[in-house]
């Protein structure tokens, strides 16, 4: 144990100064092979075999529908579409952000895809509606965890092929937590736009039947946008495909649509997001399979059952346990990407929290709404600078807002999904998954 939190501080360390997530991984390895003897032919040959499973191809596919969403036109279609039902009453833009946040993660699977697809395109809007530029980017920035957590989940189909649970009804745990989190967001929305001195969108000077043309009108053009979350999603549930075929899907009829409906995709920015997406994939990978190899490692040596003995020397209560392990994952989140902090999480807390008697699928959503707000929390906090890039803002003006939306809007998500096993096993239950 005392060679382990060693190695864990120091994994700390070296992610705080700075270092490529896979040397920070490398680093611990070797610290860990000081003391020691590790087979690394073994372990790699080992980790490779593991990282060629199929089901891993959801996430290049699902980060290039993702990518091609962002850039095609879809997420216009999108936001028109919200912006049509809500976008008059004081802080509608910003519900509009929220909501379109939660559909384009019911096709991407991802928090990136939120904030580069809605971003560049809604900020102009709430900026010349009297929002400021700090608090539109937290509003989207924050919204955007959402891609996380509303299935299909990157997060949930790492931690089902980790942890060998059924990676659909992972997906189905955190809806619940994700429509909380959209309910909890709006409300904070709400009340923090009221002091506001927003510029209200004026009523359209054209007569009923040309305000009716014109809202069908927008709402034919969002029909291919809106039909995607509901063919991959219907596709997954209804026994059509597999999740790794839905990420598929998702990709393949994201051209057409980018490319002959929306016509925002043309060949140069679509060979750009190939390589862009390509380029992510590998990153994220190296990643996994290092984070893969080194929780391999711990296991190996028995550490999650040192682990176990050790907080059950400290208390055997089950809510104090679980406490404990939401901070544990709160400050791993503070210093550790998403994926890798899944596989290192799920790898060494699945045994306690089977020892536990707490459901597999209830622990999925506990990870998940845990580690997708590590995408908000500085030191590491990624999701945080992409919507500070992408929004050019500075850290000062994003800052206030994002702990606004964190404490009201996410922290009490989180509280409720730990001890409310209800919220994450109802909608697997109702579809007849048996625990």
């Amino acid at each position: 144990m005392t060679v382990f939190v060693l190695d864990i501080l120091l994994l700390i360390i070296l992610l705080i100064l700075g270092l490529p997530i896979v040397f920070c991984f490398s680093g611990a390895l070797l610290f860990f092979a000081l003391f020691f003897k590790l087979h690394f032919v073994s372990l790699l040959l080992w980790g490779f075999s593991k990282i060629t499973n199929p089901v891993l191809l959801c996430i290049p596919l699902f980060i290039l529908a993702g990518g091609i969403m962002s850039k095609s036109g879809i997420s216009d279609a999108l936001l028109d579409f919200v912006n049509l039902f809500i976008g008059r009453i004081k802080g509608g833009l910003g519900l509009v952000a929220i909501i379109t946040c939660g559909i384009i993660g019911a096709i991407s699977g991802s928090s990136a895809t939120g904030v580069s697809a809605i971003g560049p395109i809604l900020m102009p809007r709430m900026v010349k509606e009297g929002y400021s530029r700090g608090y539109s980017t937290a509003l989207v920035t924050c919204s955007s965890v959402l891609g996380l957590l509303i299935p299909p989940s990157i997060l949930m189909i790492i931690y089902g092929w980790t942890t060998g649970t059924s990676i659909l009804a992972c997906f189905l745990a955190t809806i619940g937590p994700g429509l909380l989190i959209i309910l909890f967001f709006s409300i904070t929305n709400l009340i923090s736009v009221r002091k506001m001195p927003l510029i209200l969108q004026q009523q359209s000077p054209l007569g009923f039947k040309e305000n009716m043309k014109k809202k069908l009108n927008t709402t034919y053009i969002a029909i291919p946008a809106l039909l995607m979350p509901v063919i991959i999603l219907g596709g997954i549930y209804g026994g059509v495909f597999t999740p790794g075929e839905a990420a598929g899907v998702a990709a393949v009829i994201s051209i057409p649509i980018g490319f002959l409906i929306y016509r925002g995709l043309k060949i140069k920015t679509f060979l750009e997001i190939v390589k862009e997406s390509g380029t992510i994939t590998g990153s994220i990978m190296i990643q996994i399979f290092m984070a893969l190899i080194l929780s391999q490692v711990f296991v190996m040596f028995r550490i999650p059952q040192e682990l176990i003995n050790f907080i059950y020397n400290i208390t055997s209560n089950k809510l104090l346990i679980l406490f404990i392990i939401n901070i544990f994952l709160f400050l791993q989140g503070c210093v550790m990407d998403d994926c890798t902090s899944m596989i290192l999480s799920s790898a060494l807390m699945f045994p306690m929290i089977k020892e536990l008697g707490i459901n597999p699928i209830h622990f999925a959503a506990i990870l998940g709404t845990n580690l997708a707000m590590g995408n908000l929390t500085p030191p590491f906090a990624p999701l945080l600078y992409l919507g500070m890039r992408v929004c050019k803002v500075e850290f000062i003006e994003i800052f206030k807002p994002t702990l606004v939306f964190i404490i009201f809007g996410y922290l009490p998500v989180v509280i409720i999904t730990t001890y409310w096993p209800a919220l994450s096993l109802f909608l697997p239950r109702l579809l007849g998954y048996t625990f």
